[in-house]
């Protein structure tokens, strides 16, 4: 009997405090936070490509023609540090028609720039070098933590403020933080160098601009939920 009455009690305390949960009254909003800041950063991948009938000269060219390119970025003071090799291959490709094997020998070297102002002077010089593919040109900031941060607060001042504005035709206050759902994005600019002649004149004698690098935007959107007091 005691241990029908202990569980019965139980089970009423623990319906009790379901349902005491459930009658929390709350408020549910999301904030965005948004933070712009010009890139101090590029991350360029760069390939050689060689085609050719024999797979021993075709690679000996392509090897060749990376040294050129990795003496080149030593000779601009990139430390060694901010570039390697990211991607080495030999594949052999079957003409069917004509029941013949060519290969294709490719190398991707990844480099890191920090001096925006010799931009244009590495792409050109990696393109006089053997380059003959960029696969990416990524703008970046190495302050993203940083910008995150301040971008998650403005979110929640934001979410806060959308609260007090629900709340305050009701006479009631916002309270302390019930649930919070973070989701933090960053767009990075990745233009595309399309003519990679960045010293090329234009018809009033300057040099033509080869590309924009607009900004960096870090966005974080939150979704918050509120006691109401």
């Amino acid at each position: 009997m005691k241990k029908a009455l202990l569980f019965l009690t139980i089970m009423f305390m623990t319906m009790s405090y379901a349902q005491e949960i459930k009658q929390i009254p709350q408020i549910n909003v999301s904030g965005e936070g948004k933070v712009k800041v010009a890139p101090d950063q590029v991350c360029i991948s760069a390939t050689v490509e060689t085609k050719g009938n024999n797979a021993k000269d075709v690679k000996k060219q392509n090897d060749e023609k990376i040294d050129a390119v990795l003496k080149f970025i030593k000779k601009m003071n990139i430390p060694a540090a901010d570039y390697k090799t990211k991607q080495v291959a030999l594949n052999p490709q079957y003409d069917y028609e004509k029941k013949k094997t060519s290969y294709n020998a490719t190398q991707t070297v990844e480099i890191i720039l920090k001096d925006l102002t010799k931009y244009d002077d590495l792409m050109d010089g990696l393109v006089q070098q053997g380059i003959n593919r960029i696969d990416r040109v990524s703008f970046e900031t190495s302050k993203l933590v940083q910008l995150e941060s301040e971008a998650r607060k403005l979110a929640m001042k934001e979410a806060k403020l959308k609260a007090e504005d629900y709340v305050s035709v009701l006479g009631q206050k916002v309270g302390k933080a019930y649930t919070i759902s973070d989701n933090t994005q960053v767009y990075r600019p990745q233009p595309m160098y399309a003519a990679m002649k960045s010293m090329e004149m234009d018809s009033a004698g300057a040099p033509n601009q080869t590309l924009a690098i607009g900004e960096i935007e870090v966005t974080a959107n939150v979704s918050v939920s509120f006691v109401l007091e």
